[in-house]
């Protein structure tokens, strides 16, 4: 690594910029006395002291053992540990007080203006900001989703990235989700696999996003039109909570929808998406389509899990595929 690239990750970790030219310093000439280390860094007096008691809080350096005024760097490993706390540390107490700080302005401020609980978002603007929804999660995300969608490149990285990082990812698809050409395998099934826990319902009542229990994305598109162009951004409030609780229900009343690493044993990936797509209410055209299959092929298939599971009909198979865990 570079010089300049190792200072700057060290300053990245917050130490100063003398204790950073020591450090280097060290590597390259260590172990020797401190004032030789001071003397080739340029340093030297109340400067280099200071620059090597940072470094020697920090864990990074230390005075030789058979010789006191020789110094040398340490394993880095723990030090690098409490930096790394500090910094963590020193980032989350700048996150509060920059939040403390618009909240007083958005009280003192913002009072005139229905206190800035709701924000209207339209037009080009959406899509930078349900990325930036995305990747602000800390805990959890909870969402109804459903057509029309904003064509918002990598929205499925976005979501992904987001459950690497261990966010609680539950969402509630709508028919019309699992029926949208290619949707249901470019889109859901990769985020199911990743670990999102998926429900569906014959329709949502609203495209919406909560995020933690700090704000809300609402979609103001009706369902006719062709693309999501407005939306609003909804801060904690009662309409917040009145959001957090329709999800919640609706939650409760929607079908699970399980990935395909969790099939059954003897259950094709292509059965358990017929399935999944016939307790969506998906038609027997979309199913058909979505499968890749002809309707004489899918009747076929219908009969065959029928007879597996000892249903007489489509909503028998349905209950029993539930009961089974096939769904």
């Amino acid at each position: 690594m570079a010089n300049a690239q190792l200072e700057e990750a060290l300053r990245l970790l917050g130490l100063g910029h003398r204790a950073c030219r020591v450090y280097l310093t060290l590597l390259d000439v260590a172990p020797a006395p401190l004032s030789a280390i001071g003397a080739a860094a340029g340093l030297g007096g109340t400067e280099l002291a200071e620059a090597y008691g940072e470094l020697a809080a920090a864990g990074l350096a230390s005075a030789a053992a058979e010789d006191r005024d020789v110094v040398a760097p340490v394993p880095p490993a723990a030090g690098l540990e409490i930096l790394a706390r500090h910094r963590a540390a020193e980032l989350e107490e700048s996150r509060i007080a920059v939040g403390g700080a618009f909240e007083l302005f958005r009280r003192q401020r913002l009072a005139a203006y229905n206190d800035g609980l709701v924000e209207v978002v339209t037009g080009e603007a959406i899509g930078p900001r349900m990325r930036l929804a995305w990747t602000s999660a800390r805990e959890q995300i909870r969402q109804f989703e459903s057509p029309p969608y904003t064509p918002l490149a990598g929205a499925t990285e976005d979501a992904l990235a987001t459950l690497a990082r261990g966010v609680t990812q539950r969402v509630v698809y709508s028919r019309e989700s699992l029926e949208y050409p290619g949707h249901l395998t470019d889109a859901i099934e990769p985020c199911i696999e990743a670990g999102e826990q998926a429900r569906v319902l014959p329709s949502v009542p609203v495209k919406l996003l909560i995020i933690d229990e700090a704000y809300a994305l609402v979609s103001l598109s009706i369902k006719e039109a062709d693309v999501n162009n407005s939306m609003l951004v909804v801060q904690p409030c009662g309409l917040l909570s009145a959001l957090t609780a329709l999800f919640e229900q609706a939650w409760q009343k929607a079908l699970p929808v399980h990935g395909l690493a969790t099939s059954p044993v003897g259950l094709a990936p292509a059965d358990r998406r017929l399935l999944r797509l016939l307790a969506g209410g998906a038609t027997d055209d979309v199913i058909a389509r979505e499968l890749g299959m002809s309707r004489r092929t899918l009747f076929r298939r219908l009969q065959i899990l029928m007879a597996r599971l000892g249903a007489v009909n489509r909503f028998q198979m349905a209950l029993q595929a539930q009961r089974f865990g096939w769904l």
